[in-house]
């Protein structure tokens, strides 16, 4: 009975460290290419002083399981963005959750343009908004963008949040968080504001 407690909780160990890797890899990358002039979103002025984004610190608490609820006969809808573009979009499930033993659920969406490229069909988009809205993150929201998971048991690894361009640029044209997927609580993972 000891040895498999112990392995369990080896298990475990192993099960958060990875999560914590794969947080720390998203964050390098996304520094990697907020540098690359090719990739950038940062003005070229930004980008001269650019030394890298300011991140919340890597979290277990922000890594949390989710039950996914699949959302059937979901009709496409036109996603309100910061321009005039309208893209379509599709409700594909729910994601419930507990932080600090608090419930709440975020609605996760299909871009249907995107979904009809290769590579991009298991592809789906979780915005959200918080209580650290316009302090400490970005005023309109942030981003988290996920894959399809096995089972009912979805990870959100909210370390992986980032902001959508126009936090950065005014030249970009990105989708505004439903008013659904606005949390009660401080979402202390992932990016902060760009600019105070």
């Amino acid at each position: 009975m000891k040895k498999i407690l112990v392995f369990l909780f080896c298990s475990a160990v192993v099960f958060a460290q990875k999560d914590i890797t794969a947080s720390q890899e998203f964050q390098s990358k996304l520094n990697k290419s907020f540098s690359d002039s090719l990739k950038s979103p940062l003005t070229k002025d930004d980008l001269k002083e650019f030394k890298g984004l300011d991140f919340f610190p890597i979290s277990e608490k922000f890594i949390v399981e989710a039950l996914f609820i699949r959302t059937k006969n979901e009709k496409a809808f036109a996603m309100k963005t910061t321009t005039s573009r309208t893209p379509l979009y599709v409700k594909y499930g729910e994601l419930h959750f507990k932080i600090d033993e608090k419930e709440f659920k975020l609605n996760v969406y299909q871009n249907i343009d995107l979904s009809k490229k290769p590579g991009y069909s298991d592809y789906f988009f979780l915005p959200f908004s918080d209580l650290t809205c316009g302090k400490e993150s970005y005023i309109g929201g942030r981003y988290v963008d996920m894959r399809m998971q096995k089972g009912k048991t979805w990870i959100i690894d909210f370390n992986k949040a980032y902001n959508p361009y126009c936090a950065y640029n005014y030249k970009y044209s990105c989708p505004i968080v439903p008013l659904e997927n606005d949390l009660d609580i401080e979402i202390l993972a992932g990016v902060k504001k760009f600019h105070d």
